[in-house]
């Protein structure tokens, strides 16, 4: 093939599917118990099924012991709790670090009877909106953003989360 017929190939490929935005991903595994599920190519997809635009993020995996020491000092509650997304900057470029509590993450899946794997593609994806300024302090607002939920999740092959 010629360069120009596989530069014409390569940008038909391109036109085909949707622009993909840059995403810049620092995986910390600090309770490495599920780390393969929590494979970087993995976190990437289910993170680009959510973001909007660019991002820079961070995914924190931690124990119970950082889980609750960290929802205790930024959301005054004395329990760990499945994800808490800290974002820094949302236009032009998502800047956030999402950490996950692998003991809480395991036993909701546990309790719910859902898998592990799509319960971490659910916390990534519901972290990853939160970074982009979603919300679910009301009911329209929760409402909206299940909705985005569901779609990502249901690009990715996983199960409605809610169940419904």
């Amino acid at each position: 093939m010629t360069r120009r017929g596989a530069k014409a190939a390569a940008e038909g490929a391109s036109a085909a599917r949707p622009a993909e935005h840059r995403l810049a991903l620092s995986l910390q595994l600090e309770d490495a118990g599920d780390r393969a599920l929590l494979a970087h190519a993995r976190v990437r997809r289910w993170l680009r099924a959510a973001l909007e635009r660019p991002a820079e993020i961070t995914l924190r995996v931690v124990g119970a012991a950082e889980g609750l020491e960290l929802n205790r000092a930024w959301r005054d509650q004395a329990h760990a709790t499945n994800v808490l997304t800290f974002d820094y900057a949302r236009e032009p470029v998502v800047q956030a670090d999402i950490v996950l509590c692998a003991p809480v993450v395991r036993r909701e899946a546990r309790a719910a009877r859902k898998t592990l794997e799509a319960h971490y593609a659910h916390l990534v994806v519901h972290g990853a909106l939160h970074a982009q300024g979603w919300d679910h302090v009301d009911d329209a607002e929760a409402e909206a953003m299940e909705a985005k939920e569901r779609a990502a999740l249901a690009a990715l092959g996983y199960p409605d989360p809610y169940g419904g």
